[in-house]
């Protein structure tokens, strides 16, 4: 399917401390407000947080492979943290189509994630090459 102008997708997902301390394995991002229950009851939070790219990766799961889908290069991404994700958080990603450029198959999508309250977590931009494979 060719996205166009307007096509939007979303999905969602309820965040663990398991997947909180699984993402800082993998990305090496041992930061204690992430992981050390301690430390982050000193901080502004109150408690632990996720990792601010945790909810963007949800975008990239989108973009690869729902809007536009398999084959998608994620090519740039504008991110504002606008509030924390904390263990239990269902966390709702989506994306929007604002424009397609006429020389290349790059999309421009709108991208946001809420938390289970409708509150925005985060806000930004995407860039994204599609082309269909197959």
């Amino acid at each position: 399917m060719t996205p166009k102008v307007g096509d939007t997708a979303s999905t969602s997902r309820t965040i663990t401390q398991e997947d909180i301390e699984r993402f800082a394995e993998l990305t090496g991002d041992h930061n204690p407000v992430h992981l050390d229950e301690e430390f982050a009851k000193k901080t502004r939070f109150g408690r632990r947080i996720a990792h601010g790219m945790w909810g963007a990766s949800l975008i990239s799961a989108l973009l690869g492979t729902r809007l536009p889908g398999p084959g998608t290069v994620y090519l740039s991404q504008s991110i504002k943290f606008q509030a924390p994700v904390y263990a239990g958080d269902t966390i709702t990603a989506t994306v929007t189509v604002t424009k397609i450029r006429e020389d290349k198959p790059i999309l421009t999508l709108d991208t946001t994630c809420t938390n289970q309250d409708g509150k925005m977590i985060l806000t930004g931009e995407a860039a994204a090459l599609f082309e269909e494979v197959g």
